[in-house]
């Protein structure tokens, strides 16, 4: 069972036993010094800047969650996938998320606005913090130098009360 309990302090948290109320994925296509975003329209972070991902579906592997979400978001077919990270968050109001963090090389079809949201190419040394989530700052960098990466962040509603990040070989808490 997941665990809902409520922190208001990054050092309540007992990593080692956390298990996150649901799973999700985010997908960062890379191609041409460029970055595929989106601003997102609807759910958790509406009108934040973020790469285009959502949650697992039961019986879903994390790979086929981060395609499926791209093609509904996105009208596309990443390709190329690989595992950049994880990213587990804690929310003070007891919701938790355990995130995988995928980079892709190539895709078929033509990024397209959709009710979810709407892409943006970046350029990799633009990508605008300032309207994505607070974390995305710290690891996307990693992510972009290929670097594997775990970060654990407690979240108050937008703000990050605080954060641990472990560079190497990404680590999977118990799910």
């Amino acid at each position: 069972m997941a665990n809902t309990t409520r922190y208001s302090r990054f050092d309540q948290i007992d990593w080692t036993a956390w298990k996150p109320v649901e799973r999700a994925t985010l997908l960062f296509l890379i191609q041409h010094g460029n970055v595929l975003l989106i601003r997102k329209k609807r759910g958790l972070g509406a009108g934040k800047i973020n790469g285009p991902g959502g949650r697992l579906d039961p019986g879903e592997t994390p790979e086929q969650c981060a395609v499926r979400e791209v093609q509904e978001e996105l009208c596309i077919t990443p390709s190329g996938l690989h595992c950049a990270g994880e990213l587990l968050f804690q929310f003070t109001n007891g919701h938790s998320i355990h995130g995988y963090v995928f980079t892709a090389n190539a895709f078929t079809g033509h990024p397209t606005s959709t009710d979810e949201a709407d892409p943006i190419w970046t350029p990799l040394d633009k990508i605008p913090f300032d309207e994505m989530w607070a974390d995305d700052h710290i690891w996307i960098p990693l992510m972009l130098e290929g670097r594997p990466f775990t970060g654990r962040f407690l979240f108050d509603g937008d703000s990050m009360l605080g954060y641990d990040l472990s560079v190497g070989r990404a680590t999977t808490a118990p799910t």
